[in-house]
C-alpha cells in the first residue's frame, strides 16, 4: 500500500472524528445555555456548575477539533513521522481542562454551602433528566467513533461527556433530596455538585494517563505487538523475530523489528526479505504506517531470545 493511500486512510480516521466532535461541540453549547438559564431561574448552583461544565465541554471539543486537524496532515520534511502526536496532546489537554473544571466546582460549591439559599425550584429536574439522556447518548455516539479510529483525544472527548452527564445526575439528586427535605436541606445540591467534582477529577486522572504514555512512546498493548510478530513470520525466509516495538503517532503505528533470517544467504537476499515482511504489514494492517527492519543471521543465541520473544506475546 503506497503512502497516498495510507495518508488517505488517516485522513478518513481523522475525518470521522472531526464529525463526531463538531456535533459534540453544538450539543453542549445549547445544554449549557439550557442549565445556565435553568440554573439562575430555579435557584440552583448545581445547574449553574453543570453548566459550567458543559461550556468546558465546548473548550476541550474545540481543542480536540484542532488536534484531529493537525494529525491528519501527511508527513513532510519538518515531521518525517508526520503530525500525529498532536492527538494525544489534545487529550492531555482535555484531561486539564477536567481537573480544572472539577477545582472550580469545588470552590464554588464550598462557596455556596457556608452561604444560606433557597431551595432550588422542582421544574429544574426535568432540565436535568434531558440532560443526563442526551449526554450519555452522546458519550455512547462518541466513544464508539473514538474506539474505532483509536483514537484518545476522541476518546477522552467521549468520556468529558460522560462526566457531564454525571455532574448532571448528582444534581438532580441534590435537588430531589433539598426538595424533599424542605426546610435545613437546601444545601443538598451544592453538595452533590461537590461529590460530581471528585468523579470527573477520577476521570480526568484516568483520562491523563493513556494520552500521556502515547506522547512518551509507552510501548501499545501485547496484542498489538503478538498480531505484527505472526503477521511476520509467515513471510518465507523468516525464521524467527528477534525484538519488535511499536510506537502510536496519532492514528498509525510505527513499527522497529529484527528479524532473523538464515545466516548463509546473501545480502542481497536478506534485503529482499525484509521488503517482503514490511510490504506484508503494511499492507495487512491499515493502522501501520511503516516499518524498519534489522535483519539478524539465526544464531542459537538470538533463537534462545526468539523463545523468549514468543512467549512473552503469547501471554
Amino acid at each position: 500500500m503506497d503512502k497516498t493511500k495510507k495518508n488517505k486512510i488517516v485522513s478518513d480516521l481523522a475525518e470521522q472524528g472531526i464529525h463526531t466532535t463538531i456535533i459534540g461541540i453544538f450539543t453542549s453549547i445549547v445544554l449549557a445555555a439550557i442549565k445556565a438559564i435553568a440554573g439562575v431561574m430555579g435557584n440552583s448552583y448545581a445547574l449553574i456548575a453543570d453548566a459550567i461544565e458543559s461550556s468546558s465541554d465546548v473548550f476541550t471539543s474545540i481543542i480536540v477539533l484542532t488536534g484531529l486537524k493537525i494529525a491528519r496532515r501527511p508527513a513532510d520534511e519538518t515531521h518525517p513521522y508526520g503530525h500525529g502526536k498532536a492527538e494525544p496532546f489534545a487529550g492531555i489537554i482535555v484531561a486539564a481542562a477536567l481537573f480544572i473544571a472539577a477545582i472550580i466546582i469545588i470552590i464554588q460549591s464550598l462557596h455556596e454551602i457556608i452561604t444560606p439559599h433557597h431551595a432550588p425550584a422542582p421544574f429544574t429536574l426535568i432540565v436535568l433528566v434531558l440532560v443526563v439522556i442526551t449526554k450519555e447518548f452522546l458519550f455512547r455516539f462518541i466513544i464508539k467513533v473514538g474506539n474505532s479510529v483509536d483514537s484518545v483525544a476522541v476518546k477522552n472527548d467521549a468520556w468529558h461527556h460522560r462526566s457531564d452527564a454525571i455532574t448532571s445526575g448528582a444534581a438532580f439528586i441534590g435537588i430531589a433530596v433539598a426538595l424533599i427535605g424542605g426546610p435545613g436541606y437546601e444545601q443538598a445540591d451544592d453538595y452533590a455538585a461537590l461529590c460530581a467534582s471528585v468523579i470527573i477529577i477520577f476521570n480526568a486522572y484516568r483520562l491523563f494517563k493513556p494520552a500521556l504514555f502515547e506522547i512518551m512512546d509507552a510501548a501499545p498493548s501485547p496484542e498489538v505487538i503478538k498480531k505484527v510478530i505472526e503477521a511476520s513470520l509467515k513471510v518465507d525466509g523468516v525464521v524467527a523475530i528477534d525484538k519488535c516495538f511499536a510506537r502510536k503517532m496519532g492514528f498509525q503505528y510505527y513499527i522497529d523489528m529484527h528479524v532473523i533470517v538464515d545466516g548463509n544467504i546473501s545480502v542481497h537476499n536478506g534485503h529482499e526479505i525484509s521488503h517482503k515482511v514490511k510490504d506484508n504489514l503494511v499492507d495487512s494492517f491499515q493502522n501501520i504506517s511503516d516499518v524498519l527492519i534489522h535483519i539478524e543471521p539465526a544464531t542459537e543465541e538470538r533463537l534462545m531470545r526468539k523463545h523468549v520473544v514468543e512467549q512473552t506475546h503469547s501471554k
